[in-house]
């Protein structure tokens, strides 16, 4: 990042601190967006039955002071300017002197977030589904279980006395870790326009929380939820409490910016980029033919606009939530990284590939990308699983089909279980994500968007396989950047843009970031395996499913139903 002017001490650096699903991470980055210094910590999870995801406050907020502490060793503090969180969509709930609360049954407090990926509130989406509120239509027409009203519900419904009645903040959690910063129970406009159903422009609807019966949730003008309500890059209050300054070993005082959801921070990190002078072939076409993949333990589909896109499935438009001014349309896929782990790791020869992917000091995808170039011969990679196919669905379909009931499934299963097999399954699974990516592409484009170019980041970007496959299926190039942790660059922007440095938003991201061609990577058509997989797959719609479970009730097989017997 380079500083605008000359009154600035060259060398000033920015903190980002990334809370993810597993682990918080945190970077120490320059002014041209290079990361100097990088440090990660696993945090814990629980999931006391099935469907039910928690974690701890205290132990994320422990963990965040672990790696900032990490990143700042042996660097000059003064010259640190500001420091920016994204962290998961995920409910932390506290009473009203900021302790945590139960979100379990148990009634550990200690337990006090409902994670993002969560889906214990199934009957209680239904019902806000059911209302057809007008709210609906900026989340794609139908809520997601993962928002936060149907948690909140399923709170008030089942943890009446343990939690509900003693609540006095219902925080995202990247909002509470900038006020745990800051001592400033702002919201980012981020977290409440994309998962709490707040407007932009309107503010909260009263109406909405009525007929869903979480009408107490107005008292005090929303105080519980949130209603000061800033921009992400907004400095906070008067910066770093000396107390947070102690845990996180930063200056106090320095700027704090309103935060980002972990994906909108990633989405923040490439799609704004200057490209320009590298010969990609998105140079001079604008901003909004991009979309940003955010690829991780999920994968979320960021395309901005001038003016609001409604794409049915799709969860916005939501005005000003990642990019100022313009409209973020979010489509996504609630397992990808999990799912691959979970195909993968439960595969009978699993300890047979650790074993040879820890004797070539490998890790296991890294071995089997090689042995797939070892086992296609002379045949595209694709050809592998023409016998194979994967319906990814297995938590649910976020985007476009929006359907939480939706199952995952396999087809083309033999009884081999040597490391081949294993190789083509987890070809098959990257490929059904990539397949799932062209769907929500397709979605969005019938409703408006003009996309050309997708810009990757998150950690399966760096699975070489996983970017040709996106690239091969969906015909589009893949622009990758240089520094890999988009994510945590995107945090350290918001620090950035706090701390008064740029402008504004935009000008920090278009001055941050450097994308370097993937000659692989710029220009890629659908192969002939990816279309007839293609058409296989579109086949593969909740519509065919269904007559598909219901005919093999009568004996038939499930093949016969999808090719058309």
């Amino acid at each position: 990042m380079e500083v605008p002017g000359g009154d600035r001490e060259p060398g000033s650096y920015y903190v980002g601190v990334d809370v993810g699903t597993g682990s918080v991470r945190a970077a120490l980055v320059d002014q041209r967006g290079t990361l100097v210094a990088f440090a990660d910590q696993p945090i814990n999870q629980w999931e006391p039955q099935f469907n039910h995801h928690e974690q701890s406050s205290e132990d994320i907020w422990a963990a965040c002071c672990v790696v900032t502490k990490k990143v700042v060793q042996g660097i000059n503090l003064n010259r640190i300017r500001g420091l920016g969180f994204d962290a998961t969509c995920s409910l932390v709930v506290l009473d009203k002197e900021f302790r945590p609360l139960p979100v379990n049954h148990e009634g550990d407090p200690h337990r006090n977030i409902i994670m993002w990926l969560d889906h214990r509130a199934i009957s209680q989406v239904h019902r806000i589904n059911e209302t057809k509120h007008s709210v609906l239509q900026y989340v794609g027409g139908v809520m997601s279980v993962e928002m936060q009203a149907p948690k909140l519900l399923w709170l008030k419904e089942n943890l009446r006395e343990t939690c509900w009645d003693k609540a006095g903040h219902f925080f995202d959690l990247p909002d509470f870790l900038s006020w745990k910063a800051t001592g400033v129970p702002a919201r980012s406009l981020c977290s409440l326009v994309c998962k709490w159903t707040y407007s932009a422009e309107k503010g909260w609807d009263d109406s909405f929380w009525k007929v869903i019966g979480l009408e107490d949730l107005i008292a005090n003008n929303y105080n519980k939820i949130g209603n000061k309500v800033l921009p992400p890059g907004a400095s906070l209050g008067s910066g770093l409490t000396p107390k947070a300054a102690k845990d996180l070993g930063l200056p106090a005082g320095i700027a704090v910016a309103a935060s980002l959801i972990d994906a909108h921070a990633g989405g923040l990190g490439v799609i704004g980029a200057d490209v320009r002078g590298h010969g990609l072939a998105c140079e001079g076409q604008p901003v909004t033919s991009r979309l940003a993949v955010i690829c991780g333990t999920s994968s979320c589909h960021m395309g901005i606009s001038k003016n609001p896109i409604f794409v049915p499935g799709v969860w916005g438009p939501y005005f000003s939530a990642m990019v100022p001014g313009f409209w973020l349309n979010e489509g996504g896929q609630s397992v990808t990284g999990k799912l691959i782990d979970h195909m993968v790791q439960g595969h009978a020869v699993f300890p047979e590939l650790q074993a040879k992917a820890t004797a070539r000091c490998q890790s296991v995808y890294a071995y089997l990308n090689s042995h797939l170039d070892l086992i296609k011969k002379t045949q595209p990679v694709g050809f592998l699983t023409v016998d194979l196919h994967v319906w990814p669905d297995f938590h649910g379909n976020r985007s476009p089909l929006a359907d939480l009931t939706l199952k995952g499934m396999v087809t083309g299963l033999k009884l081999s279980q040597d490391l081949d097999d294993l190789a083509i399954l987890y070809l098959a699974t990257v490929q059904a994500i990539a397949f799932g990516t062209r769907l929500i592409i397709e979605a969005m484009e019938t409703a408006g968007h003009s996309i050309s170019t997708l810009f990757l980041c998150g950690g399966l970007s760096k699975n070489p396989l996983f970017v040709q496959m996106h690239a091969d299926i969906t015909g589009m190039p893949v622009v990758l950047s240089q520094e890999v942790e988009s994510v945590l660059v995107g945090a350290a922007i918001l620090g950035a843009c706090a701390s008064g440095d740029f402008a504004s938003v935009q000008e920090a991201t278009t001055r941050s970031m450097y994308f370097p061609p993937l000659p692989s990577q710029n220009s890629c058509e659908p192969t002939g395996w990816g279309e007839v997989a293609w058409q296989f797959q579109c086949s593969m719609t909740s519509e065919q499913m269904e007559s598909t479970l219901f005919q093999s009730t009568k004996g038939r097989g499930f093949l016969s139903n999808l090719v058309g017997e």
